[in-house]
């Protein structure tokens, strides 16, 4: 019996990390691109860590838009993949992949323009504002491809494939670590550009992932046939039926970037070697976000196909099965950042002053790991479902109440820089119990897509 055949009936556990491994795998090697790119970087100095650590408060914001049609589309894709009705997954898809470069076509333009504005506004330093603006205009010039990378692996993900988007991933990651250095350093009649280089790097990678994926897809890559996906006729009711699914964890996320906006100005405050601890703090809980994230994906398929097949109990099964997987998971990376944080930390910088300040961040970001587990894979459950204002309900007010209390702390109780770390693990606590308590009352399964 295949995996896709265990997602609806069959042993849970096994079907659990038949699905997450692959994307696990796949989110490491994401986490390997990331931490190549801070790696490299850092032979350039705090500035340019700095500069790729302001940059990134604005990446996300590319990744909560697409999470407007990944979201919808997962949802769509995996409720009717359950019912067995294959012309509606289709349809679906080519609505969504049609939503997607709309999307990243206007966000592309606004954000390139935009890129000078957002950064001063988290009181960016000139120096590093010198070199964040053309590193992050060049993932603007590249978005269009993350959009349509991201949403034909949430396709495949709530198709029951999770490997195929894993190849794909491991591909684009060896990539990039081949490109980052020669365009970073330069070699030969390549030039050196410096920060930017990481960028283009990162855009040629995902450029030839997006190909990989899209053609993957368009020739007989899912049991079902996707034709036509270029001569796509765009229907905006459909669109609206995707963004109404998807908008609410969007929203949530959105909340959860701008926040970062106003944290980073008051990280700005303590200097750029706070700044560049952040950006040291941030890839390594990505580290634990990443392996949250595979089981989140195993969560949000196996709860909508099982809706979709009728079995909300199987459903419910599935995705407390899949947090308590995450959750042991994340328990062995708390133990690494509260026992060897100065270990951790030394990978990526020799600064003294950044090295204080990133060790005392990886001990108390030890302390949220397995509470970010029970959020990001309840998160996906709700997804999966469709019923995504739950988690948006609580994301929103919990990520908000981040900057008062961090200036409280930092300020106030004169705390120092270190009030913001307290301030991501109280509210990381917070909302991992309230969205905990959600959705045990259960209502997510009469929820209507």
């Amino acid at each position: 019996m295949s995996v896709k055949d265990n997602i609806t009936e069959g042993p849970i556990t096994r079907t659990v990390f038949s699905l997450a491994l692959p994307v696990v795998v796949g989110m490491m090697m994401e986490f390997a691109l990331t931490s190549t790119d801070y790696f490299w970087v850092g032979k350039l100095g705090p500035t340019a860590q700095d500069a790729v650590t302001s940059s990134m408060v604005v990446i996300w914001t590319i990744f909560a838009t697409i999470s407007i049609v990944s979201v919808g589309v997962t949802a769509l894709v995996a409720r009717y993949m359950g019912a067995g009705d294959s012309e509606k997954v289709v349809y679906f898809i080519r609505q969504g992949i049609a939503m997607a470069v709309a999307l990243a076509a206007v966000f592309s333009i606004v954000g390139y323009l935009f890129s000078p504005s957002l950064l001063v506004f988290m009181d960016t330093g000139p120096d590093t504002l010198e070199l964040a603006v053309p590193y992050l205009r060049i993932f603007f010039v590249f978005a269009v491809f993350f959009f349509l990378t991201e949403t034909a692996y949430a396709v495949f993900r709530a198709s029951g494939d999770t490997r195929t988007p894993t190849k794909i991933s491991i591909g684009v990651v060896v990539i990039n670590m081949v490109l980052d250095p020669l365009l970073i350093f330069g070699w030969g009649p390549v030039p050196s550009l410096g920060v930017a280089g990481a960028s283009v790097a990162t855009g040629i990678a995902v450029l030839l992932g997006a190909t990989a994926i899209m053609y993957r897809m368009s020739h007989g890559g899912l049991d079902y046939q996707v034709r036509g996906i270029i001569r796509i006729k765009p229907h905006l009711r459909t669109m609206l039926r995707i963004a109404r699914i998807g908008l609410p964890m969007s929203s949530q996320q959105f909340v959860f970037v701008s926040v970062y906006w106003f944290l980073i100005k008051i990280v700005h405050q303590f200097g750029s070697p706070a700044a560049a601890a952040m950006g040291i703090g941030n890839r390594m809980e990505s580290f634990s976000y990443l392996v949250c994230y595979g089981f989140s994906v195993a969560a949000s398929t196996m709860v909508g196909q099982n809706l979709g097949a009728g079995r909300p109990g199987r459903a419910a099964r599935c995705a407390w099965g899949s947090t308590g997987a995450a959750i042991a998971i994340t328990l062995i990376t708390s133990v690494l950042f509260i026992s060897i944080p100065e270990l951790i930390a030394t990978i990526f910088t020799d600064d003294a002053e950044v090295l204080t300040i990133a060790v005392d961040y990886l001990i108390i970001l030890g302390l949220s790991q397995t509470a970010m587990a029970v959020e990001i894979v309840l998160e996906g459950a709700f997804s999966g479902a469709g019923d995504t204002v739950p988690p948006m309900v609580v994301m929103i007010p919990g990520s908000a109440m981040r900057i008062p209390m961090a200036y409280f702390l930092c300020f106030e109780l004169d705390w120092g820089i270190n009030g913001v770390w307290w301030t991501l693990t109280i509210t990381t606590f917070l909302k991992a119990v309230v969205l905990a308590l959600w959705f045990s009352r259960g209502k997510w399964k009469q929820k209507q897509v």
